[in-house]
């Protein structure tokens, strides 16, 4: 049965109930995040300013289930769950005997997986009486997930968009302005933080950790207004879980056995940990020994390269200081293609993980992200976001080297989006132009 199917897709009572929360199944506790004054664990007392307390709940919480909301679900219903596929065509390009199925959240209102946690926290917010959430982004998908959710709970928005993605990426604005949103370059004159980055460096492009300190800035100083972050965070992690959770059951709907491999891309942590914490919580609870691999951007190489120490989440230095892989908080990254992977540090929670062995990392670069993307598109018809090249290249690399080790094999890729407005990386990468960082 399971060589025949392409698309296996479940009803829409099969939503996820609860999503997973992987803190209390890990070997050894995540360690807390520190208030950069004292140096003391963090307390709700230290995000109050910038979150609601269903949020920080979720944030420190040791439950391993935690419920969604009837009225968050409803929306999910709008593209979930999102389908998983059997990817039999492009098994023939690679030539390889392994089964490769391929998880696409690309479907969604904005084309990413970013909307599983823009409606949970716009739904929280609007529950705590706020009417206004601030964030940044990088490749605009955040933004423009962000912009959707608060347009159905009916709060304004406002996105401070990694310079680089806003000048080349101008279409992931438009999507943003059309539910409602106000776009600002990041870093911009209209911050203090934004002022002195710019001074400090004149010609930077921005980064993720620049956009977070303008978008902090502003929402700490408004009463009626929260701050909204796309990735890193646990409860940002916790609500991608839908991801895994989904596949899970579409495998089993198949008769398919759990995968040997698992590719996702990773920047923030939360598209990874959306598909694999899922997959490790059976590893740790049923003895399943699925291998999974994030795959980050040579350019920001967090797991692969960086420190695995206190830093704070951002560059202005307003986030409490996080456990974490981290390249520094200063650290400006290449000018590459995947804006929502250039973040110089990494999920706690996926940084925890990754400490204690419980998955592993490759650094893809640029150039190779295309051209197993290219490769992709051409056998499956999707052309995938520039962020999920790199989970499809990992998974290539390692099927080429495997040869016909491969055969049997179970190989599951997470293709966190669509390309669709990503089309000018493309056009670099076709017209031979693109270089690697």
């Amino acid at each position: 049965m399971t060589d025949e199917r392409t698309k296996i897709l479940l009803p829409e009572d099969q939503i996820p109930t609860h999503w997973y929360n992987l803190t209390p199944d890990l070997p050894t506790p995540p360690p807390p995040p520190l208030n950069p004054a004292t140096k003391q664990p963090a307390g709700p007392a230290d995000l109050a300013a910038i979150f609601p307390e269903a949020l920080i709940a979720q944030e420190v919480s040791t439950q391993r289930w935690i419920p969604i909301p009837d009225e968050v679900r409803d929306i999910y219903r709008l593209w979930r769950p999102s389908p998983l596929y059997r990817a039999h065509r492009f098994e023939k390009a690679l030539g390889t005997k392994a089964k490769i199925y391929f998880k696409y959240e690309g479907a969604s209102p904005v084309g990413s997986h970013k909307t599983n946690s823009s409606v949970a926290q716009a739904y929280f917010n609007k529950q705590a009486g706020i009417k206004r959430l601030c964030t940044e982004t990088g490749a605009g998908q955040w933004g423009a997930a962000l912009a959707f959710a608060c347009q159905a709970f009916g709060l304004t928005c406002d996105v401070w968009q990694v310079r680089n993605s806003y000048e080349t990426k101008p279409y992931r604005r438009m999507q943003m302005e059309t539910f409602g949103a106000h776009v600002t370059p990041s870093p911009s004159e209209g911050t203090e933080i934004g002022r002195r980055l710019r001074e400090k460096f004149p010609d930077t492009t921005g980064s993720l950790g620049m956009a977070i300190s303008e978008a902090i800035e502003v929402a700490a100083g408004d009463p009626e207004a929260n701050y909204s972050l796309g990735s890193v965070l646990n409860h940002v992690t916790l609500h991608q879980t839908v991801i895994g959770l989904e596949t899970l059951a579409q495998l089993e709907l198949v008769g398919e056995r759990l995968p040997d491999h698992l590719f996702a891309c990773a920047g923030g942590g939360s598209n990874l940990a959306g598909l694999s914490f899922p997959f490790l919580h059976e590893n740790l609870t049923a003895g399943a020994s699925v291998h999974v691999q994030a795959c980050e951007p040579a350019a920001a190489p967090s797991l692969t390269q960086g420190e695995y120490r206190y830093d704070f989440g951002d560059t202005g230095g307003f986030t409490p200081l996080l456990k974490m892989y981290t390249l520094g908080a200063d650290f400006v990254p290449a000018s590459v293609h995947a804006g929502g992977l250039r973040y110089h540090g990494m999920s706690p929670l996926v940084s925890s993980a990754y400490d204690q062995k419980l998955l592993d990392a490759v650094a893809i670069k640029q150039r190779d992200a295309f051209a197993a993307g290219v490769l992709f598109a051409k056998a499956e018809g999707i052309i995938p976001a520039s962020e999920s090249n790199h989970a499809i290249a990992g998974a290539v690399a390692h099927l080429r080297a495997a040869e016909d080790d491969a055969a049997g094999q179970v190989v599951l890729i997470g293709v966190s989006g669509s390309g669709q407005l990503d089309l000018p990386a493309y056009a670099d990468y076709l017209s031979g132009t693109m270089i690697d960082a």
